[in-house]
């Protein structure tokens, strides 16, 4: 599989990752002049996945952000896009030589954007001198997420899950970008410069950069202003955000003296922005708009904001948008049931997509799932995708996504081929609380409505029963991460539902979670779950473990000893509860991976594992 891509500046070339064995890789790969259609492995001196792959503005460097044995704490690497070149050096560094999580945001000109985090739970937004590894610190706090820095300027994200917003960092002044909305997410958004190109230096057969006119803007006054002549008196920004609306889109805004102002460019009402990115010379916005968990591409000429039509995409999920420095090509991840992901190049004024190889990705695929619309208890409607084995199905499976705030969607999964070939039909439902149907549904699980999100799985497997696609003795639950809590949850309140379970890295005890998770994950879920001493009765009766005696189904545990998201011990308190009452369980737990357990050759040993126990429950 082939995924996040990174283009070069001049759209001459590309990284992007690779996964057919053993941990994800970078390769560098070339589109034009002498190395067109060659590619080389950016070689690291560390074992571990690579979770991403960024070409910087001048295109002279490649940063790797690596997760060293799948591990959740991450290091930043840095290779020159000279092939022949093959010297990595590591760059995150803490002045106390104690170690953390490094995450790579992106690039200002020619150092590394990046946040820090120590064992102290708090981040350092920081630039990075590749060459020296010399760290400036541009902002530090405990609840700061560096998303963008750019000749000066700064934007932080700041606030919990579910209530988080925008600063600007500019000068000597920290500014608030949007009036405030509780509730609302604002949580992407990219610095504008409209005085020189972010890009430095063009390659061979590289495009051509022009800037744009100057910009016009509008304050609320409603006269027109212009930033010509103005080089320090204004910054410009392109956010995502639901502030003041039930949808993320796409909103435009400036900050000069006199203060902020912005603008609705983009929305659609109904549905939500998933991601965008801007060309350097500001004339061209790729946007993915999330339509009922399917993606549609559309471009932006951000110089009138002209919006195109949506360009039909190869696959039904599209995802890592990036585009070159003049805007002459895109490059997306692209998936589906039927599509492994693959990286899909396009040009979007022509609209015609470019392919790069021969063979498309490889694995195992599915047909097409039906969307089935499930009918809560109160009345909710809970927006879900059902996969049907190719013969009468021996029972079915629920797999619930992780986050909460994460989304079941059309895309491709290794796992649910082998499960529909031996006849488990698999049903992937946005129960309350899911990402991509606007900020209402994110927020319908928050604390004591997490009951709520509990009986919601029930009444899937209810809609499962009623339709007569699954027979009521015949059903089982699974998730991940906090799908993996859900299914705990589901097997504990209603425990007469379900013939197994498989929960992979969830939580079990929502006080311990946060006793031993990252400090900066347990403070960024006060929100979503409660506080663990405010609201410590409301998580332990939320909680799986205390109920353990309830839960009857044959359980399989599964964990990657390398979690610090979710530590193991989640899983070992569940098993050694469940092993001491005489309940049916088996614990499967990876020594070399993490919280996504993202090896492939484990994945391989925990999809037949969880075939196998599937299998045995719906014939026994």
């Amino acid at each position: 599989m082939n995924y996040g891509a990174s283009l070069s500046p001049d759209a001459t070339a590309f990284a992007h990752l690779v996964d057919d064995g053993g941990f994800p890789r970078a390769v560098q790969r070339f589109l034009r002049g002498w190395r067109a259609s060659s590619s080389r492995d950016v070689e690291l001196p560390v074992v571990g996945p690579v979770l991403r792959v960024l070409h910087s503005a001048d295109g002279h460097w490649l940063a790797c952000e690596v997760a060293p044995e799948g591990a959740t704490r991450s290091q930043i690497w840095v290779v020159t896009t000279d092939p022949d070149d093959r010297d990595a050096r590591r760059i995150d560094s803490w002045p106390d030589g104690t170690e953390g999580t490094a995450e790579l945001i992106g690039w200002d000109g020619t150092k590394v954007a990046a946040i820090l985090t120590g064992d102290d739970g708090v981040g350092s937004s920081c630039l990075i001198d590749p060459g020296t590894g010399e760290t400036t610190v541009l902002d530090r706090r405990s609840s700061g997420r560096l998303v963008d820095s750019w000749q000066g300027a700064s934007l932080i994200r700041v606030g919990p899950r579910g209530y988080r917003e925008l600063i600007m960092l500019w000068g000597q002044r920290e500014i608030a970008l949007l009036p405030y909305d509780p509730g609302s997410t604002t949580d992407y958004g990219v610095i504008l410069d409209d005085h020189s190109p972010r890009r430095v230096r063009s390659g061979l057969d590289g495009e051509t950069v022009t800037l744009m006119e100057p910009h016009k803007y509008f304050q609320a006054d409603g006269e027109s202003h212009t930033t010509e002549g103005t080089t320090e008196g204004y910054v410009r920004a392109l956010i995502r955000s639901e502030n003041g609306a039930s949808h993320a889109r796409l909103l435009e805004v400036t900050v000069t003296a006199d203060g902020v102002s912005y603008h609705v460019v983009a929305e659609r009402p109904g549905y939500e922005l998933d991601e965008f990115v801007v060309s350097d010379d500001l004339s061209t916005v790729a946007m993915l708009w999330n339509v009922d968990g399917r993606s549609e591409l559309q471009i932006l000429e951000y110089a009138d904001e002209t919006l195109s039509e949506p360009i039909p995409l190869p696959g039904m999920v599209a995802s890592q948008l990036s585009i070159s420095a003049g805007g002459s090509m895109v490059a997306m991840t692209v998936q589906g049931p039927s599509l492994p992901p693959t990286v899909e190049l396009v040009d979007p004024r022509t609209r015609e997509w470019e392919r790069i190889d021969r063979e498309p990705s490889g694995g195992p695929v599915t047909g097409t799932p039906t969307l089935e619309m499930i009918t809560a208890r109160d009345g909710l409607e809970l927006n879900s995708w059902l996969y049907w084995p190719h013969t009468e199905p021996i029972g079915a499976m629920l797999f619930l996504h992780g986050g909460p705030e994460g989304q079941a969607r059309p895309e491709y999964n290794e796992f649910y081929p082998q499960l529909l070939e031996a006849g488990i039909a698999v049903l992937t439902p946005n129960v309350r609380g899911s990402g991509g149907f606007g900020r209402a549904f994110m927020h319908a699980d928050d604390k004591e409505r997490r009951f709520a999100a509990i009986d919601d799985v029930a009444d899937c497997v209810q809609y499962l029963v009623d339709k007569g696609l699954a027979p009521a003795d015949k059903i089982a639950c699974t998730g991940w991460s906090y799908g993996g809590y859900l299914t705990l949850a589901a097997l504990t309140f209603h425990p007469e539902l379900f013939a197994a379970g498989i929960s992979i890295c969830g939580m079990s005890d929502l006080n311990t979670f946060y006793r031993n998770t990252e400090p900066w994950i347990a403070a960024a879920a006060y929100p979503k779950y409660g506080h663990p001493v405010a609201d410590r009765d409301l998580l332990e009766k939320l909680s799986p473990l205390p109920r353990a005696h309830a839960l009857t189904a044959p359980l399989l545990l599964v964990h990657g000893a390398n979690d610090t998201n979710v530590p193991p011990s989640e899983s070992l308190q569940m098993y050694d509860a469940l092993h001491d009452l005489g309940r049916p369980v088996e614990l499967l737990m990876f020594a070399d991976d993490g919280h996504e357990i993202i090896k492939r050759e484990n994945r391989a040993v925990l999809v037949d594992a969880m075939e196998r126990w599937l299998v045995k429950a719906f014939t026994a």
